[in-house]
């Protein structure tokens, strides 16, 4: 039997954190978690446009439990004066969900390319500074949810030019990005089990869902053609932000989500459907790739994770 966001458990009395919560896959987790009575922090980058998501998801679930913080994924400033306001709140749920794809290459502002920055760095630091009020060594389960993409196939990880400075594929930067995602999810996992903490790490991706994602490339790249024919395909192949939202609405909340794995679509290549339990690509089970990342991702953002790193697997 399908799962869909009817099956959510009752959320009462818990607390969930959603980055990119303005829009598309953020958006529909953010009122799903709030209409099963959640508590539920919008991150966003633009609290203008958190504010006028807020109202959308207020119309429709008028109980909703909601707040609104800024969090520039593309600035440690952001992030860490973000987690110092949510420092005396329990956080059951923290979902790692803002992104971008495939845009012209420029910078964060601490010098990052802004996809790998953004799209992995930014979640690694946020859900670092946000460990100790994930509750990781108190009771009951917290569960921390990472967005990818089935484009992280594509990824590689270039450790010799990990923010494309050499030479730049706007495709190929959004992979590696995505790649990380899957990478640092597994690796979170491997930590946690490792410190016996009472937390679980799962990747998620969405298939391909009708969101504002895929026409900020061609916008930003003054591209009107490629626009049209990704609105077209968004028209024709795609699935809703909201149907697409039920992966990363299965990881959060379903009862026997298990720590580690990667769940997404289970229609024709992966693209729409219900969420299943799925494997990843090869190279995202590398977990010396895995344990690199790790460690530059520290050295970048200065963030250093209180968790033990795992045995080498014999």
């Amino acid at each position: 039997m399908s799962w869909t966001a009817n099956d959510i458990p009752e959320q009462r009395g818990r607390t969930a954190v959603v980055t990119g919560a303005n829009s598309g896959i953020g958006f529909e987790t953010v009122r799903e978690l709030a209409r099963t009575g959640a508590s539920v922090v919008m991150a966003c980058r633009s609290t203008d446009r958190g504010e006028q998501a807020a109202r959308k998801i207020r119309s429709d679930v008028s109980d909703a439990d909601l707040r609104l913080e800024a969090c520039d994924l593309g600035n440690l400033e952001s992030i860490r004066a973000f987690t110092e306001r949510l420092a005396d709140d329990e956080i059951d749920v923290l979902v790692n969900n803002a992104g971008v794809m495939a845009i012209p290459r420029s910078e964060t502002e601490d010098g990052f390319e802004t996809q790998f920055g953004v799209n992995h760095l930014g979640h690694f630091a946020l859900t670092g500074l946000l460990l100790e009020s994930l509750g990781i060594d108190e009771a009951g389960k917290s569960r921390i949810v990472t967005v990818s993409s089935g484009m992280h196939e594509r990824g590689e990880i270039d450790f010799e030019d990990l923010h494309h400075e050499t030479s730049y594929d706007p495709w190929d930067a959004y992979a590696q990005s995505k790649l990380a995602n899957v990478l640092f999810a597994y690796e979170l996992e491997r930590r946690l089990l490792t410190a016996d903490a009472n937390a679980e790490s799962v990747a998620v991706h969405p298939g391909y869902a009708d969101t504002r994602l895929q026409s900020r490339g061609p916008e930003q790249r003054g591209q009107p053609l490629r626009k049209a024919v990704m609105w077209a395909l968004n028209a024709v192949i795609a699935q809703s932000a909201e149907r697409g939202a039920l992966p990363t609405l299965y990881a959060a909340t379903a009862p026997d989500v298990e720590g580690g794995a990667y769940y997404g679509p289970d229609g024709v290549a992966n693209m729409r459907g219900s969420p299943e339990r799925q494997a990843s690509s090869d190279r995202s089970y590398d977990r010396e790739t895995a344990r690199r990342l790790w460690d530059r991702s520290s050295e970048a953002t200065g963030v250093t994770y209180e968790l033990p790193e795992p045995e080498p697997k014999g």
